[in-house]
């Protein structure tokens, strides 16, 4: 939907940071649930106990490392870009743009000393993916 709306103001270094934090986002999250689904699959199976041998506490911790610390960078990288994109382009408003840097701040800096602060990403989506729905919304009406 992003990129529906930039069309030949796309800048390609900030199109190639964009999709590439944005891909490197889904593959930790991809990874961290792995790693889950693996745990899951050991703990179920076997007589042995997997939290004795410590196999469950060293899954745990990179899972907890992949998806709050690296997979929340990333998310942060593709928030800058997105308001950076967003300021050249103007397809969002001035105000979302900067939004979107304070919360990527917050979420950079802050991973992992605040507990709440990874729900900053998804929040951020889903503004930035109401304005748009709203703007097609409008533009559907017009065209009607």
């Amino acid at each position: 939907m992003v990129r529906d709306r930039l069309g030949k103001l796309e800048d390609r270094f900030f199109a190639t940071v964009f999709l590439g934090s944005g891909l490197l986002f889904i593959a930790m999250l991809f990874n961290a649930a792995a790693v889950a689904g693996g745990l899951i699959g050991i703990l179920g199976r076997g007589p042995e106990n997997p939290i004795q041998s410590g196999t469950y506490a060293l899954g745990r911790a990179e899972i907890q490392e992949t998806m709050h610390i690296y997979a929340m960078k990333m998310a942060g990288v593709f928030m800058i870009t997105t308001s950076t994109i967003s300021l050249q382009t103007q397809f969002l408003p001035r105000g979302m743009a900067v939004l979107g840097y304070v919360l990527a701040l917050m979420l950079l800096l802050s991973v992992g000393t605040i507990q709440w602060i990874p729900l900053v990403f998804p929040l951020w989506v889903f503004l930035i993916s109401l304005y748009i729905l709203n703007e097609n919304f409008g533009q559907s009406e017009v065209a009607a």
